[in-house]
């Protein structure tokens, strides 16, 4: 598959299992850490760790053998929140300031309240002062529950 999309000219991002949302399956069966992956892919490809940034949290290697970029996104086993600078806001208005937390701000009212920018700046200042420094994404087999109730799709991703 690397060799492949290397061919093609692509780059390859993978992303650890967050657990967020119910789901009808236990999710220390699906959990697979991306540190194990990159250490099966080093024992048949030379991967060097290279500074290349894209704003998200992939870390990325160049893949020796074909020269191509594969990043490595993981919450799990390795927490970037100490370099995120992103917040989502969903299309009903819902400011979340953390993918792995619940905290949200609604933008509705200080949309429908003015006329100006100033009470939607306001907020979204406020709601930014609340960002965490980090998330609480856990699986184990102790909680089966998700550490975020809300699935990818209702945040926006």
């Amino acid at each position: 598959m690397i060799r492949w999309a290397h061919g093609e000219g692509l780059d390859m991002t993978l992303i650890e299992t967050m657990p967020m949302g119910e789901i009808d399956e236990d999710r220390t069966d699906q959990y697979l850490p991306l540190s194990m992956v990159r250490a099966d892919l080093a024992e048949r490809f030379t991967l060097e760790d290279i500074p290349y940034k894209t704003g998200g949290p992939a870390r990325y290697v160049t893949i020796g053998e074909t020269g191509g970029r594969l990043g490595f996104i993981t919450p799990m086993t390795h927490n970037f929140c100490e370099s995120c600078n992103r917040v989502r806001v969903t299309c009903t208005g819902t400011l979340y300031m953390c993918l792995g937390q619940d905290d949200a701000a609604d933008l509705r009212e200080p949309l429908r309240a003015s006329e100006g920018n100033e009470l939607l700046n306001a907020a979204i200042d406020e709601a930014i002062s609340r960002k965490p420094k980090g998330h609480d994404f856990i699986i184990d087999r102790r909680s089966k529950r998700p550490s975020v109730s809300r699935h990818m799709s209702v945040t926006g991703g």
